[in-house]
This record gives C-alpha cells, sequence and structure tokens, in this order.
C-alpha cells in the first residue's frame, strides 16, 4: 500500500523533503500542529510547551509500553499563522544531531491544503540512519491520525 505522506531523500544530501495533501484548510492543518490538546491527540505524545512564537520553543514526552520516557525539544525560530513554522528537533538521549526543520502550510483550495517540510541533517550519514529507522511508516501514520482527529 502506497504511504499517503511522501519522503523525497535525494542520495548525497543531507536533507529529506516531505509532502502531503490533506482535506483540511490550511487553518486547520496549521492549527493541528500548535495547539497543544490537538498534537497530544495526533502525535500520542504529551505536550509539555508549546510557544509557537518567534524565539519560542516546545517540548514533547512520549511514554513507550515498558514505560520508558523519550524527549523532543526544540527552538521555534519563526511563526507565521497559516504560513510556516521553523524549528528546530532534537530527540534527546539518542546519537542524532538537532535538525532544523521547516514547514510549509499551502492553501490548495478552501478545503484542502498541502504540508511541506524540510527537514535539515548535520550530515547525509546522520539523515541515512533515521531513514533506516520506521520513520516513514510512523509519520505516515501519524499524518493519518491527523485526519481523524476532531479540529473544528
Amino acid at each position: 500500500m502506497e504511504l499517503k505522506t511522501k519522503i523525497l531523500a535525494e542520495e548525497n544530501k543531507q536533507e529529506i523533503v516531505i509532502t502531503r495533501d490533506f482535506e483540511l484548510p490550511v487553518e486547520l492543518l496549521y492549527k493541528a500542529y500548535v495547539e497543544p490538546e490537538i498534537v497530544e491527540q495526533w502525535m500520542g505524545t504529551k505536550v509539555v510547551k508549546m510557544e509557537c512564537i518567534k524565539h519560542g520553543s516546545y517540548h514533547f514526552v512520549t511514554t513507550d509500553p515498558m514505560g520508558n520516557q523519550h524527549h523532543f525539544s526544540g527552538t521555534i525560530h519563526d511563526c507565521e499563522t497559516n504560513v510556516r513554522i521553523i524549528r528546530t528537533f532534537e530527540m534527546e538521549q539518542t546519537p542524532f544531531a538537532p535538525q532544523l526543520e521547516y514547514l510549509e502550510f499551502i492553501p490548495v483550495d478552501a478545503s484542502n491544503s498541502q504540508l511541506r517540510m524540510q527537514i535539515v541533517f548535520k550530515s547525509v550519514e546522520m539523515r541515512n540512519n533515521l531513514l533506516k529507522m520506521p520513520f516513514a511508516a510512523g509519520l505516515n501514520m501519524a499524518h493519518n491520525r491527523l485526519e481523524q482527529v476532531s479540529l473544528k
């Protein structure tokens, strides 16, 4: 089965580009990325902090089935409502260096939108190591849940 969330990883580049079309107006897609209660629903994580403002920050905690906690955090460098978020993303206590993420929320028409994410890694090797994990399937599952969440 083809995944709705597309990941483009060109050879020998330190980036990936992720795109996903949603049957949601751009305002609701953006809201799903900045409102803690909604983020928790589709990402399956606890939002400890969410400041979607220039120079803000965020912190998520996910508990796995064995009870281990995994922390994810970053700095918001820019946040323009319904247009873009530029942020860092760090998986704490892992060998992965922080990443730089550019999220664009693109209106297609009144009831559809597209998410475009460009993620820049410290190295090609770091990017390739992430892609060896079930990253694509996990992101696709999360985006599928996002479509099911009541965003009204």
